[in-house]
């Protein structure tokens, strides 16, 4: 009885590790949504399938993304959601940079 309880905590442990290590690794490395698959698409935050299938036909449909932004252009992205995903994303293998805040850049204008 010790050794299944044992045995089971240490399964549960490792498999905690694991997707701990997973997600650090996704976190670490933004995926190109120029060449990324659906699957690839929806384990990002906030993207599900339908979400990471609609990013794949569009590229299909209209070519590959210019920028970051222009995944406002798939239907059901709109800025919040690409807020979210500018820094789990890119079209280039680097991290997408910030988008410029039109507030900050007036206030240091002045």
């Amino acid at each position: 009885m010790t050794r299944l309880i044992t045995a089971s905590l240490t399964g549960a442990l490792l498999a905690v590790l694991l997707l701990a290590s997973q997600r650090a690794s996704a976190e670490a490395a933004p995926v190109n949504i120029n060449t990324a698959s659906a699957s690839e698409l929806a384990a990002l935050q906030g993207i599900g399938p339908a979400k990471a299938q609609a990013i794949v036909e569009h590229r299909e449909k209209n070519g590959q993304f210019k920028s970051v932004d222009d995944l406002k252009l798939v239907h059901g992205i709109g800025d919040k959601m690409l807020e979210q995903l500018r820094p789990q994303v890119t079209v280039d293998g680097k991290p997408a940079a910030p988008a410029a805040n039109p507030a900050t850049a007036n206030a240091t204008k002045r």
